[in-house]
């Protein structure tokens, strides 16, 4: 049975901070926004998160120095984030948005295989509805990055084949009541689903995914009375807003290795990094406050695109293995068309999108493309890209790191 374990050092830290808030406010009691000038309720949060690890690869089949499945995780999750007063227009808006830094530890239940990463991570949610006075149905993103893994090595950890890097991204999407028990303090109870990938930065890439339970409780720090009786407003603000198209240019790179498969046997992996740049031109409606749509013209460079190798021997029966080769440049470059939409919420934009190439090389460029992104705003006019591109749903392609421009961008600020 898998239990809920709280790391000391989180809960002590949650207390720490508990007790330095509650000091603080005791000497504020006061409930009035007006009166003292609160934008934002605060709170903290602490989490357990038992969870089941989807087995995709035989390492976590069997294949490991264990000599049994890997199939249980748990993990502990100490939060901060704040969010608009629902006596504010964004508050109204966005429906009890909130956002903030995540830092969590993870366990696998095999330490030396596996490691046992820490992840720090930024979050944002919001209410879907609420089922009363006093509870409420939530979502929740988590985008981050970990560190602490053991990777796979050839001497010293071989059954890895699941996780070639020390640092792997952390991707969490979960689902989740509420219950409002007090001026203070929530109960929360869900369901997650978390990812860890390195982005086919590094091999072996296998990935890591879970399901898991999720149970906390909050402590907000200046929310006031009239909160619970108040609740989050469910009111309309859509009618004053200028629909209008905007323009988000991109420019974005990273690297990548590659898999090459020869002669139908299953992929090799190249020794070399390869480089990626493209661009995104995207002519976005936006439709209202939360939601964006529009095509979007994706450029790329792809220095691994239809890379290929040849076995050969040289005299004396000598075998030097397996050489790489990189086609024309021409084989390289790929110029497509995506349809995206764009979920708008304050700081972020989350999007996804789905394509073709239109020209191209062919070989890898051919079926499918599908993109995840998560833009950070910066200024009204400037964003951070951090994407994520796929190919035909299930082969990893590549990281897009870059940044972007937003043009003729009318949304009101709040």
């Amino acid at each position: 049975m898998c239990k809920i374990i709280i790391s000391r050092g989180a809960l002590l830290l949650f207390l720490i901070c508990f007790g330095t808030m509650h000091n603080v406010l005791s000497q504020n009691p006061t409930d009035s926004l007006a009166h003292n000038g609160r934008k934002f309720i605060h709170r903290l949060e602490i989490e357990g998160r038992p969870g089941y690890i989807f087995p995709t690869n035989n390492f976590l089949k069997g294949e490991n120095g264990q000599s049994r499945p890997i199939k249980y995780t748990r993990s502990s999750h100490l939060k901060y984030a704040f969010q608009f007063h629902p006596d504010s227009r964004a508050g109204q808006i966005y429906r009890g948005a909130y956002q903030g830094i995540g830092f969590a530890y993870y366990s696998f239940g095999n330490w030396h295989e596996i490691g046992d990463p820490k992840a720090v991570y930024l979050f944002q949610g919001a209410t879907l509805f609420n089922m009363g006075r006093r509870l409420s149905f939530d979502y929740e993103w988590n985008f981050g990055v970990s560190g602490g893994w053991h990777p796979y090595d050839y001497f010293n950890n071989s059954y890895n084949g699941m996780v070639g890097s020390k640092v792997n991204a952390y991707m969490n999407i979960n689902l989740y009541f509420r219950q409002y028990l007090s001026r203070h303090f929530d109960l929360i109870g869900g369901i997650t689903l978390t990812h860890f990938s390195n982005g086919n930065t590094k091999f072996p890439n296998a990935g890591l995914n879970t399901a898991d339970a999720k149970v906390g409780i909050s402590y907000n720090i200046n929310r006031q009375q009239n909160y619970l009786t108040n609740g989050i407003r469910d009111i309309n603000c859509t009618r004053d807003f200028p629909r209008h198209i905007s323009y988000d240019v991109v420019l974005f790179g990273s690297w990548r290795r590659k898999g090459v498969v020869f002669n139908d046997n299953p992929p090799m992996a190249s020794p070399d990094k390869y480089t990626v740049l493209g661009f995104n031109f995207n002519p976005m409606y936006n439709v209202g406050y939360k939601l964006r749509v529009g095509p979007s013209l994706d450029g790329v460079y792809d220095s691994s695109a239809n890379v290929y190798t040849e076995d050969y021997i040289v005299g004396g029966g000598y075998d030097p293995g397996y050489t790489f080769y990189k086609p024309a440049l021409r084989k390289q470059l790929a110029l497509g068309l995506s349809a995206r939409a764009e979920y708008v919420m304050p700081y972020f934009d989350v999007g996804i999108g789905i394509g073709a190439n239109l020209l191209h090389g062919g070989g890898d460029f051919n079926g499918l493309y599908q993109i995840v992104v998560l833009k950070i705003k910066v200024t009204p006019h400037s964003f951070i890209h951090i994407g994520y591109n796929l190919q035909n749903f299930d082969t990893p392609n590549y990281l897009m790191l870059g940044l972007g421009v937003r043009l003729n961008n009318k949304s009101p600020r709040h």
